[in-house]
Parts: C-alpha cells; structure tokens; sequence
C-alpha cells in the first residue's frame, strides 16, 4: 500500500505538520527533528507526490525546453542534461521542437503552452527582438545562444568567439598554418558561425598569420553532408589546407570523411579540430580534437534560472522583478588524435577550462 504522511508520523512519533515540513524542506526544523523524520521516511520508502506539491502551489511541475533541431546530437545531449538538472528541483521537462523557424519559435516564446508549463527555456535562431516586446513574465523565459536580446530575460551561452580562438591557437601551435574554417552562414551575423568565424580571423592575426578568406567555407546546415559538401568543395578548387577548424563535431567529421577518401592522412597532412565534444567524436577511426562547451553548467544554469524566476532556489534575488543576468558557462579543449596523432589517448589532454 501507498506510504502516506500519516504512517511517516507514526513511525517517527511527531505530527503530520512536521513530517511535511521536513518533506518541503523549511527551514525552522531542528537536525535532530529532521534525522528523525528522514530516518522514518527511509524504512518506510516514502515517495512525496510532486503533483499535489506543484499544484498547492499554483503550478505544474513542468518546464518546457525548446530546441531548433532535436536530430542534432549537440541539442540531444544538452536536453538529457537539462532532464537531469531539472529532477534535482522536482520537475519534469516538455520537450518542444521549433525547427529554427521564426514562426515556430514566436509560437513557442509568446506562451501557447502557458496553462501547462511554469517556465521556458528557450535555444532560438531566427527570433527577433521585437518577437519578444509584447511578451509577458509567465510563464518565466531564459534564453540559449549566442543571440543576445535588449530585453529582461536570463541569458545563458559560452563566449564562441573565446573558445573558436582557443581551437585556432592549438592549431597554430602545432605549425599549422593554412586554416580552413568550415561552416560558415551568409547573412547570419548573430548565428554561433559569425562569432566562430570572427574569433578564427582575431586569432590568426594575434599570431602573425594572414587569414585567407579563400579557406573560408560555407554551409547551409550543420550535419555530416554540409562538412563532407564543404571539404570536397575547397579540395576541388584546389585550397587545401594544413588545418580544418570545423563549426562543429559533424560538419568535421564529415570533413574527415572527405579527406579520408581523397588519400589525406588526419592529422599528418590535414589537422582537424571541431566544436560540441560529441560522444561519437570519441569513437571514429580518428579521435577527433574539439571544443567542449560545458553541457552541464548550461542546464543547471538554466534551469536554475527558471526555478529563481518562480521564486525558488537559494538566490538572494528572486522572482519577477529579478535582475536580468547574461551568464557563460566553461568550455575546454579536449585535444585527441586529429591533432595529436595516434599517440594522442582519448581525452588524454583537456586544456585548461576557461571560466567567466
């Protein structure tokens, strides 16, 4: 039979008043009081029901999570990450898929789902600013991404342009000189690509090297077949470089692919370094080198934002009227065998993570 509070009383000899107490957590319970209840709460297995939690509260326990691309083995992770930072504050996630299209993510954002979700943590590509103006705070909104908006809401990226330039440095420290860069968007100046790009060119030029724009590689989407697209496309005009800093995890291994076919040895004739820190980026015949943005911190981050905005969590500012915060979680270079060669060991030399 179900464990109700009133069985967790009798075992532990106290009232129902302070078993709940302890159950939500408030603060005026004595550690001995507490060690009891909890220790009643163990032999007994209770399970408290979030739902009746959630709604004496006036909510629902759920909190949307909208992405541009749920194939993406990037977004995939981050919303495995998320589902595990939201259960440590008792809620349950709703997945919701915008595609990266405006209108979808303007559906999502101006609260369609309101009546079931008490937050949104929201990964837009193509909202605009003025999307955004006649929204209301409820349900409360953080932000994903390098997109940056003029306006009250949470905003959680790492800086790309630090971390495109600790990619570019590794290469140049190995000799390398002749970096492509893979991945680039034509008229997407506040895409992740644009700020990647821009710290490819600030690096080269702290170094001392020219950056050739000729290495410098569009793509239309961010999979496998736009890296392979690519790489043919630069071998085929005859640029070859020594280097390849790729967007991110696919488009370089569909790069590598390429390079494969056409008798190049990675890392021997062409380096490559990625960006995302894919779990199938450890498993290629090449290991391949990359940025590994901080997964974790971005969805606590986020989902700590949420949980503050409804006035939880152990901020000293909380709720509505709280103060808007941009926050950049770490990122790291894990370098493996793209760069390093095969005596390189899987996640064998992870460069110091850069912190804000």
């Amino acid at each position: 039979m179900k464990v109700s509070l009133k069985d967790v009383a009798e075992r532990a000899g106290v009232s129902i008043k302070t078993v709940s107490n302890v159950v939500n957590d408030y603060p005026h319970v004595t550690p001995a009081m507490r060690a009891r209840v909890q220790t009643a709460i163990d032999e007994l297995g209770y399970r408290p029901n979030l739902t009746a939690r959630h709604l004496r509260k006036g909510r629902t326990g759920i909190i949307a999570l909208a992405l541009p691309e749920l194939g993406n083995p990037y977004f995939a992770e981050l919303a495995g990450a998320v589902i595990d930072a939201a259960a440590q504050h008792d809620y349950t996630v709703l997945l919701d898929h915008t595609r990266g299209k405006r209108e979808q993510e303007v559906l999502v954002s101006q609260g369609f789902r309101a009546r079931v979700i008490d937050g949104l943590i929201l990964s837009p590509l193509e909202l605009e600013t003025e999307d955004l103006r006649s929204r209301t705070d409820d349900p409360p909104l953080v932000l994903l991404g390098e997109r940056r908006y003029d306006l009250p809401y949470d905003h959680i990226a790492i800086d790309n342009i630090a971390a495109a330039r600790t990619a570019v440095r590794h290469l140049l420290d190995l000799g390398r000189r002749r970096i492509a860069f893979l991945g680039s968007r034509q008229d997407r100046s506040h895409e992740p690509a644009h700020l990647r790009l821009l710290g490819w060119r600030a690096e080269l030029a702290d170094y001392g090297v020219t950056a050739d724009e000729d290495l410098v590689v569009f793509a239309e989407g961010w999979g496998r077949e736009d890296g392979a697209a690519a790489m043919a496309r630069l071998l085929d005009e005859g640029k070859r470089p020594d280097a390849v800093f790729a967007y991110n995890d696919l488009i370089a291994i569909g790069a590598m692919r390429v390079m494969s076919e056409r008798g190049l040895r990675v890392p021997e004739d062409v380096a490559v370094v990625g960006f995302d820190d894919l779990t199938e980026s450890r498993f290629g015949a090449v290991s391949l080198s990359t940025i590994a943005p901080d997964k974790q911190a971005i969805a606590r981050l986020a989902v700590e934002s949420v949980v503050a905005r409804l006035g939880g969590g152990d901020a000293a500012e909380n709720g509505a009227g709280r103060t808007p915060r941009h926050l950049q979680p770490g990122f790291e270079l894990v370098a493996r065998e793209s760069t390093l060669g095969p005596a390189a060991l899987p996640d064998a030399a992870r460069h110091r993570a850069v912190r804000p």
